[in-house]
């Protein structure tokens, strides 16, 4: 496929409003990146939010480059870079780097950003290995693995008879409990509140159904596998809520993802929940600021409308409207 669009887009960082950009963004500037087509974030750690790469990654379309200064300025991890940098491609964007000299449009900055997602794979492989080599040891001295439940026995039974009860959303559960949406969804029994609801046709189950689906351990979009029961009944709670994105390439469209924690989209979020079971997806990036701010943007309205909710007069998910 061939582009005729060739723009030069730019991207800097700083992780604090102290520090100062100025080095970042004359670097973008001699590499001939337009001043208008530079965007600044102001952001540090992995968790925080980045407006101006959402901003710019819109902007960017086939046949367009992205300069940065240096690689740790993109990404928020080697996972996150690695990813960025498979979707550029995809969609058929170039990458360079100015203090590291990779430039994918060669084949020599190819095959060193390739060089990355090998270590990127190899780093996972080390610590899938030293967890599992851990645990054994644990196990060895009587101790149990995995993650500590964020929930006592007590408040798990708790939370199952509001929710079978039928009076409070999953949303509200999880308010009453002070914990996450998707901690609440990761133990819940939704057996015995599904069985009361109308059946239906094999393959023909609306998306945010509360029909009890089999979620895959492993998660979809990063890859990551638990490596213990405890773990993976934490991640198929989080597997089990749908994100919804911009879709970069049309405005006008949504992107159904998964994510566990290792690659939850960072905030802002915002639940679409039922009002009478608190089932619903949750908006990602733009979508959750503009719902946030003006309502539920007009692509996820379709989206809702097209998987069977009912929008007006109040939020109903397909097994409720």
């Amino acid at each position: 496929m061939r582009y005729f669009r060739q723009m030069l887009f730019g991207y800097a960082r700083v992780s604090s409003a102290d520090q100062n950009p100025a080095h970042q963004v004359d670097a973008l500037a001699r590499a001939g990146v337009g001043a208008e087509n530079i965007h600044l974030d102001h952001a540090g750690g992995a968790k925080a939010s980045r407006p101006q790469l959402d901003v710019v990654l819109a902007r960017l379309r086939g046949g367009d480059t992205l300069v940065i200064t240096r690689l740790d300025r993109l990404g928020r991890s080697v996972l996150h870079l690695i990813t960025l940098g498979a979707q550029l491609r995809e969609r058929g964007i170039e990458l360079k780097v100015l203090e590291q000299g990779i430039d994918t449009s060669t084949a020599e900055g190819r095959a060193m950003f390739g060089m990355l997602s090998v270590l990127a794979e190899f780093q996972r492989e080390l610590i899938v290995a030293n967890t599992r080599d851990g645990l054994a040891a644990a196990r060895a001295r009587g101790r149990k693995g995995g993650r500590p439940s964020k929930l006592t026995d007590d408040q798990i039974a708790l939370a199952q008879r509001l929710y079978d009860a039928g009076e409070n959303t999953v949303a509200q559960i999880a308010a009453m409990l002070n914990v996450p949406r998707t901690t609440v969804y990761g133990h819940l029994n939704k057996n015995k509140s599904a069985s009361t609801s109308t059946a239906q046709p094999p393959g023909d189950v609306p998306v945010n159904s509360v029909v009890p689906m089999r979620v895959p351990r492993t998660c979809p979009t990063c890859g990551y596998e638990p490596s213990t029961r405890a773990e993976a009944a934490h991640q198929r709670g989080d597997l089990a809520v749908a994100w919804l994105h911009p879709n970069v390439d049309d405005q006008g469209s949504v992107v159904v993802l998964s994510h566990c924690r290792h690659c939850e989209p960072e905030p802002p979020a915002f639940d679409v929940a039922c009002e009478v079971c608190g089932d619903g997806p949750i908006l990602a990036g733009t979508f959750a600021r503009a719902a946030a701010g003006k309502g539920l943007p007009i692509p996820v309205q379709q989206w809702l409308v097209a998987s069977g909710w009912n929008l007006t007069p109040t939020l109903l998910c397909p097994d409720h409207r």
